[in-house]
């Protein structure tokens, strides 16, 4: 179990990342939006913007899926379960809560 301090750099933490990942997300919509056809650029020129495109779209897909796990573990901070492992129920270390904050198992069941 930890303690409440290690719970308060925790939560700190996960509020920190939140913010700066809600930036990066807005940064990444703004990079996703649909290249107008009617914008004079080349043919290459233009299929470079496509696959620039799709790298951010998929990029934006795993920051929107690491946002939510991590709202998901502010909302778990308080709970008993919160960094115990949800396959075999060990405490997950807190090294690995610092790193990854969003983090439901452990490195074993990883």
């Amino acid at each position: 179990m930890y303690t409440a301090e290690e719970k308060e750099k925790i939560r700190k933490l996960i509020n920190k990342k939140i913010s700066e990942l809600t930036t990066h997300i807005a940064e990444l919509e703004d990079l996703t939006r649909p290249v107008a056809p009617d914008v004079a650029i080349g043919r290459v020129s233009r299929m470079d913007a496509i696959n620039n495109k799709s790298v951010n779209e998929a990029g934006l897909r795993q920051a929107r899926g690491k946002l939510h796990g991590l709202q998901h573990a502010l909302g778990n901070l308080s709970k008993s379960t919160f960094g115990k492992c949800t396959r075999c129920g060990n405490e997950i270390p807190l090294g690995r809560l610092m790193v990854m904050p969003e983090s439901i198992k452990c490195m074993r069941c990883s």
